[in-house]
């Protein structure tokens, strides 16, 4: 007896129905909120694990990752299968930006040490220049194009502060010289 189509076409086929149709893009590196159902005494609740992505490993629905935490002091490692109904969402709250694919070197570092660089997303990259772009814009409408030409109009707004409010450079010096005066006096002998 001969079955229609290949081993892994029959493979495929059965792990598609238990695999997730919808999933978080993530990497190791990556601090992400696992949300997870729980049963209790004959009820569910949902709990949170954050932390950072030290690994993931495998594929189809066999593929998991390891979330890493530290709680009151001591390193929590747990790992989670991508396709388990009991994951209900995986949500990146930052993306960190690492070369390697296991973390496991975070196992040995803690406090400062252990903290990754951050990575950018699309999203936040174009904020800040939108936000740079409003604020330095001059009167035509028109953004600066290099930092150069955002100093070279930056400072004749400085230069338009009122004679009242700047401080002329004669007054400045008594003040220099009665610092000296002071130390004098403290060095003399009490009597």
């Amino acid at each position: 007896m001969r079955l229609a189509g290949s081993v892994g076409e029959i493979l495929r086929a059965v792990e598609g129905r238990h695999l997730k149709a919808k999933l978080t893009v993530f990497a190791p590196g990556d601090t992400v909120q696992v949300t997870l159902r729980v049963p209790e005494a004959g009820k569910e609740r949902l709990q949170v694990f954050e932390g950072v992505v030290t690994a993931r490993r495998g594929h189809g629905s066999s593929e998991s990752f390891t979330v890493r935490k530290i709680s009151f002091g001591i390193g929590v490692e747990r790992t989670f299968p991508v396709h388990s109904p009991f994951v209900t969402t995986i949500e990146v709250v930052k993306t960190g930006r690492v070369r390697r694919s296991k973390l496991y070197f975070l196992r040995d570092k803690s406090g400062k040490a252990a903290r990754l660089k951050q990575g950018f997303t699309e999203g936040a990259e174009a904020a800040p220049e939108a936000a740079a772009e409003g604020a330095a814009a001059p009167a035509e409408g028109a953004a600066p194009d290099t930092k150069a030409e955002a100093k070279a109009e930056a400072k004749p707004a400085a230069e338009a502060k009122p004679a009242a409010e700047a401080r002329p450079a004669a007054e400045a010096r008594p003040a220099a010289e009665a610092r000296p005066a002071k130390k004098e006096k403290k060095a003399e002998p009490k009597k």
